[in-house]
């Protein structure tokens, strides 16, 4: 795909070793560019005359920063220096597969539980009859499972694979095609990454307010704002980012600006006053009986996935929608 070749013309798997010369043997260039191959949206082209090659580099950048973050070595004493040590790990640390009850809102009683049911270890598991654990895996880390779910819709049309198996988020090309998924995917009141770096995210006067602006920083509050953003200072963690990234960007031919938001300390969090906040899933229309409309704000069903308005009426009204 077209995307593909742009990613390989500025990262050659030659580059890729270089950049990432103490990965785990799993975090391929291939399984990279599978991930990249999913997600035509990344590294895409613009019919507008928006600068694909530029927005690609930039996005490079940005997410090999926030990969070294998530999953580098952060050790001095190596003779990389630290933004070199990305993809160490396919784990979140301290977490393995035996452990349950992890990072899942798996309650059947919520909606997240119904929308995202967690799988369940099996007879003979220590763990028999617990939920399994949706803690970080892969290259971004991919958390919860209310990413895992959406992450399995996109690959395999079905929520349960992944939430069933997540260990295959950290063992097999899925440990770099989830930090691709997690790039494109908007999450209402947040904006995805993509739409953050390529100008389709145009920040409103509530945004601005809260020091919502395009540039680095943002990716990081898309990322983990309730931990590392909204300090009167810059948390470690993402000045950590903010050093990868401009120590990513010359080597990736990225022109860093001089006034570009790269932390995001003193950065409120999005909310649905913001311009990030697409209206892009189905709830109950109180309005009227048997329909729903759409809102800005994260439901059980979404508008991007085919049939989910025919559910969330037969979900709401008790009754079945019949196709004549």
């Amino acid at each position: 795909p077209g995307n593909v070749r742009r990613v390989e013309r500025i990262v050659s798997a030659a580059g890729w070793d270089w950049l990432f010369p103490r990965r785990a043997p799993e975090y391929t260039c291939t399984n990279f560019l599978k991930g990249v191959g999913k997600f035509p949206a990344f590294c895409g082209d613009y019919a507008d005359g928006r600068d694909a090659d530029a927005i690609c580099r930039k996005a490079l950048a940005t997410m090999f920063a926030h990969f070294t973050q998530e999953t580098g070595g952060h050790t001095s004493a190596r003779p990389e220096s630290q933004w070199r040590q990305g993809l160490v790990y396919l784990r979140e640390f301290g977490w393995n597969e035996a452990m349950a009850g992890g990072y899942g809102l798996c309650d059947p009683s919520t909606w997240q539980g119904q929308a995202w049911p967690c799988g369940v270890f099996t007879a003979g598991h220590p763990s028999a009859g617990h939920y399994k654990s949706y803690f970080g895996r892969g290259a971004k880390q991919l958390s919860y499972n209310y990413n895992y779910g959406p992450f399995s819709d996109a690959i395999f049309g079905d929520v349960r694979t992944l939430l069933d198996e997540p260990e295959r988020v950290a063992d097999t090309w899925l440990n770099l095609a989830s930090a691709v998924f997690f790039y494109v995917y908007p999450q209402p009141p947040k904006p995805s990454m993509l739409h953050a770096l390529d100008g389709t995210w145009q920040p409103n006067v509530h945004d601005l307010s809260g020091g919502l602006q395009p540039g680095f920083g943002v990716t990081t509050q898309i990322i983990n704002g309730g931990i590392e953003c909204g300090g009167a200072s810059e948390h470690v963690q993402s000045q950590n980012r903010i050093d990868y990234y401009l120590s990513f960007a010359p080597e990736l031919g990225v022109a860093v600006p001089q006034d570009e938001a790269l932390g995001c300390a003193n950065m409120q969090r999005f909310d649905t006053q913001g311009a990030g906040a697409l209206a892009i899933y189905w709830e109950q229309d109180w309005s009227q009986p048997n329909a729903c409309k759409l809102v800005n704000y994260q439901t059980a069903f979404s508008a991007l996935t085919e049939g989910d308005y025919v559910r969330c009426v037969e979900h709401w009204f008790d009754v079945e929608v019949v196709d004549e």
